[in-house]
Formats: structure tokens, sequence, C-alpha cells
């Protein structure tokens, strides 16, 4: 348990930068394809790409904070183990 605790730290902050740039991506394109820039593709796709990335980011977003809540959880059984171990 505690030699993963370097690796979901890290991954959680690579996969919460994903997520935004996701985000940044996806809106750029959903606005682009909005504004009708892009020829011979409907507007409704535009809103549809929108809606799309805007799950990725909440879904990675989800994941990224499910990791950082394990993370707290190993803390503090390690300071319970702790605390066990100055009792005994």
């Amino acid at each position: 348990m505690r030699q993963h605790l370097g690796f979901l730290k890290i991954s959680s902050v690579v996969v919460k930068a994903a997520a935004w740039i996701f985000l940044v991506l996806g809106s750029f394109g959903g606005i682009v394809i909005i504004s009708g820039k892009i020829p011979d593709t409907p507007r409704w796709m535009g809103i549809f790409v929108l809606a799309l990335y805007v799950f990725i980011f909440f879904f990675l977003f989800l994941i990224a904070k499910i990791s950082d809540l394990l993370v707290k959880i190993i803390d503090e059984i390690k300071k319970e183990e702790e605390i066990l171990e100055r009792k005994l």
C-alpha cells in the first residue's frame, strides 16, 4: 500500500492536467463547430462535441479526486498504525 502513494499522487496530477486539456481543446473545437467555421458540419455537432468533452473532463476529474481520496485514506491508516505502535 505504501509503495503506491507516490504513483497515486503523480497520477492524480497527470489525470487532472489531462482533464483540463480535454476540456479546453474540446471547448475550442465545439465553439468552432457551432460558429460555422467548419463547412459541411451541422451546428448541433458542436453541441455534441461540447457535451462529450465536458463528460470526459468530469470523468477524468472524478478519477483524480478518487485517487486523492485514496491517498488521504492511506495516510490516515498509516497514522493510526503509528499511534497503535506507540501504545504497545
